[in-house]
């Protein structure tokens, strides 16, 4: 069912509560951010709140601070870099409920924007406490859930509060859920998923959803080890699941009976250790020795991957090919993205590592989507129902 959204909402003078994803990356010495761009993602919504003249309190946590105060994640870097790229001030609440934040509130003006200290410094968030979620919600007359990245949570600060304020959606969490929304449900065709990463157990129900869906799954990085294993080629010392060698074994076989094109490395990099400078080679598949890791795959397997994607009009990309964090082996990873920002095709980035990449590559503005979640988007592509949307208001 379609979510009412920002635009559905009277939000004219009134208190709004606006539930971002500002876990923005801190540089750990200097405190400085250094990426701002989940803080841009919602400025839409900002500044819509502010043309429309409403009172704004924001609302983020920071980092893992397991329901303590940590002076290394308090908010106020980040409303600092909020000020600055609205162009207007952004003021500091003392903490995110108690009486001095209800009077920072109550001094707001049409238009103004106040910043909520961290909310997981306050264990009842993600405990998902009543009282401490009655408390959030009364600071405010609605609800605006912009965080996309935290709708996997059911915490105080995402479903919490839906118990006691109309909740709607803001425009970034919007734009995910029609983006990915789009790709569960109506894809244009050939659909292809391409899909990465260390461990397959993190993606196997990603793997058995997206067989129902699409033409062609692609498989590449640490997970591509585990299927290679399962038609009994030899891995060396990859990491293989083998608790999930049946589950592999039937997925292929699924694929197979719904006529995906499953494709497979043909040829991968190998080392004889997971170190920036150890030797490597590109082998054919079926010429794995046993004392080598996986680390890449190789220019074949790039060529038919390429191939495949060149077929089609609907894309979507989780997990890089090989080792990224070592520029070594980070040829297959960095080739698929720019193969990815030249097709004529629905491009979408299932957030995570794969997003990082991508604005790391400053190809952002040559996808047609880059999520914002990590855990979030993988179990909304699974097919699992996210507790910070379905709380959400339906459209009538």
């Amino acid at each position: 069912m379609p979510k009412q959204s920002l635009r559905d909402a009277e939000v004219q003078r009134k208190r709004v509560l606006l539930r971002v994803d500002f876990n923005v990356p801190l540089d750990m010495g200097t405190g400085a951010i250094s990426d701002d761009s989940r803080i841009r993602g919602s400025l839409p919504s900002i500044r819509y709140l502010v043309d429309h003249r409403a009172k704004i309190i924001i609302c983020s946590h920071l980092g893992r601070p397991k329901g303590k105060v940590d002076e290394k994640l308090r908010m106020k870097p980040v409303a600092e870099r909020l000020s600055q790229l609205m162009g207007l001030p952004v003021s500091m609440a003392p903490d995110c409920v108690g009486r001095q934040t209800r009077e920072s509130v109550k001094e707001l003006g049409e238009g103004d924007i106040l910043c909520l200290e961290n909310v997981r410094f306050h264990r009842e968030e993600e405990t998902n406490d009543p009282g401490f979620a009655q408390e959030l919600a009364s600071l405010a007359d609605i609800f605006v859930n912009d965080a996309f990245g935290t709708a996997h949570r059911a915490h105080a600060s995402t479903v919490g509060v839906t118990n006691y304020l109309p909740a709607v959606a803001g425009f970034l969490m919007e734009r995910e859920l029609e983006a990915i929304g789009g790709l569960l449900n109506d894809p244009k065709r050939p659909f292809a998923c391409v899909m990465g990463g260390a461990k397959v157990s993190d993606k196997m129900g990603l793997v058995e959803n997206m067989l129902k869906r699409v033409n062609s799954l692609l498989i590449g990085g640490g997970m591509a080890a585990t299927f290679l294993k399962a038609q009994r080629y030899e891995v060396g010392r990859s990491l293989v699941e083998d608790d999930k060698l049946d589950l592999a074994k039937e997925l292929l076989h699924e694929a197979s009976k719904r006529e995906v094109h499953l494709l497979l490395p043909v040829d991968v990099v190998v080392a004889d250790k997971v170190e920036a400078q150890a030797p490597a080679e590109v082998v054919p598949t079926g010429k794995i020795t046993p004392k080598v890791h996986i680390v890449d795959i190789g220019p074949q397997t790039m060529e038919l991957f390429s191939s495949e994607l060149n077929k089609c009009r609907t894309i979507i990309w989780n997990g890089p090919m090989g080792i990224y964090e070592m520029p070594r082996f980070a040829q297959g990873t960095r080739s698929l993205v720019t193969l990815l920002s030249t097709l004529n095709a629905t491009t979408v980035i299932g957030g995570g590592s794969s997003t990082d990449i991508v604005r790391e590559m400053r190809l952002s503005d040559k996808m047609t989507h880059v999520s914002t979640g990590g855990g979030a988007t993988l179990e909304f592509l699974e097919g699992i129902p996210l507790p910070g949307v379905e709380a959400l208001l339906d459209k009538m």
